[in-house]
């Protein structure tokens, strides 16, 4: 078999390639600095002593406790961290993930003509319990990553952590760092942990159950021309987690908690409320996407507005299943007729439908599965590349070009949209409809202009 460079592959393709799901690792010093400058600025002494006093910022997961036997991890059965997990073979390509300008240089190289750079060490700046610092944290490196990336930005741009423990906190970034820092991509915290009990805790979704209402973060991305992008793991909370396999804690990770939000999103309405939202969901996969939507039809089907009334517990004929029991009923069940009887009965006298918790959905009965507007779409499939025709077909691509094409309306983007398949497939020797169907063509500028190209079917998007 020949081998082909990526930047080879790319020049066959003839369009060009948006890496929707790009990450750099951050030099954690210099973060720290400017972390506590800006803590500094912002609350003084206190609040940047308060971050250089706690260990729970050292993220890098070279350095962990060993012995997994240790009370700290039993008592607490804190889940084995990632290790051993950044290249270490090539010291070209461990600088290439710390170092904005040599990645610029090398894009070609590796077939990339965008890339969106998500950061890493300083994912877990958007978990943290500490209220005083989650969000200033989180600011700090808003404002450092759009420094680093400022002079690269006609093809990487840096993405703006948000918080989600509050609407009022996530609002509150989303408008500083796409107002004041320039940032036009945002990852959003896929879940907020609340306590229940004395120690107990859980994971709140925002679509249903929420502590808050989260409608002003959704209104904030469609206001700011943003889309909500997630890239949260449950490995270090999933009840089944392990103390001592990493690999055990990371399959599924993401995946499951991709699953949990989407559907929470999708049972509360929220696709709904904002169709010109497009949400993005990284890593993990597509198959927790195609299992949900079948998941939802098949519930649907069964207990949707349609439906639901055959399960109505009211309706249930008791004298007739009774009659059926003397017929072929053990003789237990015939001696306890009287008794059984009175048990299905008082199963199905009186009950109510249950009405759920969140304030948009007045009843747990739902009455029209609203596919086509749900608009699901993960954004990676465990793949490093994301196609993208609906971007300009000219060589080299310069983001100043998408830039107008993700200010535009829907109906502008889509007619444009429509003329560059035709390119494309004019090019290519394909008729323009199928060109027009090709769904790898369509994320990666979707993200950045935050909204839906079309509005079609809730399908998946594999890349």
């Amino acid at each position: 078999m020949t081998h082909v460079t990526a930047a080879e592959a790319r020049r066959r393709l003839g369009h060009p390639v948006v890496d929707a799901d790009g990450h750099f690792i951050e030099l954690m010093p210099l973060v720290d600095d400017e972390v506590l400058t800006y803590l500094e600025e912002s609350g003084g002494p206190e609040l940047r002593d308060r971050y250089r006093e706690r260990a729970v910022w050292n993220l890098d997961t070279v350095q962990f406790q060993d012995d997994r036997r240790h009370p700290d991890v039993v008592d607490n059965w804190r889940a084995m961290p990632s290790w051993w997990g950044n290249p270490v073979a090539d010291a070209r390509e461990r600088a290439t993930a710390h170092l904005p300008r040599l990645l610029y240089d090398r894009l070609d190289d590796l077939g990339v003509d965008l890339m969106l750079a998500y950061p890493s060490w300083t994912l877990g700046f958007l978990m943290d319990s500490d209220a005083t610092l989650r969000a200033p944290a989180c600011r700090a490196v808003n404002r450092y990553t759009a420094r680093l990336f400022a002079p690269y930005a006609d093809r990487l741009r840096g993405v703006a952590l948000i918080p989600m423990e509050t609407p009022r906190e996530a609002v509150a970034e989303i408008d500083h760092a796409v107002g004041e820092l320039g940032h036009t991509l945002v990852l959003l915290a896929g879940f907020a942990t609340r306590p229940v009990g004395a120690s107990g805790s859980r994971l709140d979704v925002f679509g249903i159950d929420s502590a808050f209402d989260y409608d002003p973060v959704w209104a904030a991305c469609v206001r700011n021309r943003v889309a909500p992008v997630f890239h949260s793991s449950v490995q270090y909370t999933h009840p089944a987690r392990s103390i001592s396999n990493y690999v055990f804690n990371h399959i599924g990770g993401i995946a499951h908690a991709h699953e949990a939000l989407c559907k929470a999103l999708f049972m509360g309405g929220v696709y709904g409320r904002f169709p010109e939202l497009r949400f993005g969901y990284l890593e993990g996969g597509v198959m927790w996407g195609a299992s949900l939507l079948a998941d939802m039809v098949g519930h649907w089907e069964k207990r949707g507005g349609h439906a639901i009334d055959s399960l109505d517990p009211s309706r249930l004929d008791v004298a007739a299943v009774m009659a059926l029991l003397q017929a072929h009923g053990t003789d237990d069940m015939v001696a306890n007729a009287d008794r059984i009887a009175q048990y299905l009965a008082r199963m199905h006298r009186s009950h109510t439908v249950c009405r759920p918790i969140h304030r948009h959905s007045p009843s747990v009965i739902v009455h029209n599965l609203d596919i086509d507007r749900a608009g699901l779409g993960p954004c990676e499939a465990n793949a490093p590349l994301i196609i993208d025709a609906d971007a300009p077909l000219t060589d080299p691509v310069a983001l100043e070009r998408f830039e107008p094409i993700a200010r535009r309306g829907p109906q502008k983007i889509e007619r444009l949209r429509r003329v560059q398949h035709g390119q494309f497939a004019r090019r290519h020797g394909l008729d323009s409809p199928k060109a027009l169907r090709m769904p790898a063509f369509k994320n990666g500028l979707r993200i950045l202009a935050a909204k839906r190209l079309d509005h079609g079917r809730m399908i998946l998007r594999y890349a």
